[in-house]
């Protein structure tokens, strides 16, 4: 195999990181062990499956040798049987092993921002924008994981004009990036007294959310707005200037947060937001500077792509990326995800092992 002297040169890292987390030296340094820790962590499995790979292999050839000799006729042919069954074993685990090689997105593991929009559509768009907003919210419910809307505003009776999202948990960016794109619903609104079936969309925005330390960001190229909150509040809202807004003048990128009753509050969240987008700018940036041969098939990075499509008269959803079709809509706006991500990440992968 091709990638054994990859392999080696993983396990040698592990052996490496091992001694030095055994060095009094490394032990005094809190950042260093954490860090060591986490690399560690990440070769664990791959190193894990080397070694099983090893001893397989150290197998094959001890049968092979029991064959060749023909000294013992019954041990020949227990020989000859567990051969089979460690060539199987050996193809299968030569198979994780490719997976596990994939080089991660650095971003995987991150806390996300995710952002809906409504789109073409008039209210019918708004409703659906909505209906998008509680099922990553069900999602999020289901798996344990926080979440905190920093803005909505919205249109008409029950709709969303736009909503911003923070989620935090275990390798959300990883799952969720896929949902990057533009959506696309058929269904008969609750307007609609003919019964015809209209089609409207909404784009969702999924960013890896970034620490200080990941982008520089300038002050002085920020203009800072504050305003008067609008919807439910009371007293509150008619009298205390505590929403804010950030205009990125470079970029023309604009965040505002009403969320938090605290001005402060409101202008630390709608901070995170800005340097989320301001990062994910730069990330589509390079995205699109990797040659189409690279590109993923699931991830392109052109979120004006329409990538799914959500038709409720035949409880269908249809992911036009991988030509996915799932008659289980009803469960699917439900937040029962699982399913349809498996697939994007397997597709994802296996484009990825191709090149």
């Amino acid at each position: 195999m091709d990638f054994i002297g990859k392999l080696q040169e993983l396990k040698e890292k592990f052996e490496r990181i091992n001694e030095q987390l055994s060095d009094p030296d490394v032990l005094s340094d809190q950042k260093r062990i954490t860090k060591l820790s986490k690399e560690r962590s990440e070769l664990t499995e791959i190193v894990d499956r080397y070694d099983e790979y090893n001893t397989t292999i150290s197998n094959i050839s001890g049968n092979e040798e029991i064959i060749a000799a023909k000294e013992d006729k019954e041990l020949v042919e227990f020989a000859e049987l567990e051969l089979d069954e460690l060539k199987q074993t050996k193809e299968k685990l030569e198979e994780i092993i490719k997976v596990l090689l994939i080089p991660k997105d650095p971003n995987d593991d991150k806390d996300i921002i995710l952002e809906v929009r409504a789109g073409a559509g008039g209210d019918e768009a708004g409703l659906f924008a909505a209906d998008l907003l509680r099922m990553y919210t069900r999602f999020v419910e289901i798996k344990g994981w926080r979440h905190e809307l920093m803005d909505l505003s919205e249109v008409g009776v029950g709709g969303v004009k736009e909503a911003v999202m923070a989620i935090r948990g275990e390798g959300i960016y990883g799952i969720l990036k896929y949902e990057s794109g533009v959506h696309r619903v058929q269904r008969v609104p609750e307007t609609e007294s003919s019964g015809r079936v209209h089609t409207s969309a909404a784009s969702v925005v999924v960013m890896p959310e970034v620490e200080d330390v990941e982008i520089d960001l300038d002050m002085n190229d920020v203009r800072v707005d504050t305003y008067r909150a609008s919807g439910a509040g009371g007293q509150h809202v008619n009298k205390t200037d505590s929403a804010i807004r950030l205009t990125h003048i470079p970029t023309g990128t604009v965040v505002q947060c009403q969320d938090e009753r605290s001005q402060m509050k409101n202008r630390q969240k709608a901070l995170s937001v800005l340097k989320t987008r301001l990062y994910d700018l730069e990330l589509t940036k390079q995205t699109s500077e990797i040659s189409e041969q690279r590109k993923s098939l699931v991830k392109s990075g052109d979120r004006s792509d329409k990538i799914r499509t959500y038709n409720y008269p035949q409880n269908r959803v249809t992911d036009h990326r991988i030509g996915l079709t799932l008659y289980n809509l009803s469960n699917i706006v439900e937040g029962d995800l699982d399913e349809l991500i498996e697939k994007l990440q397997i597709a994802d992968r296996t484009e990825k092992l191709k090149n």
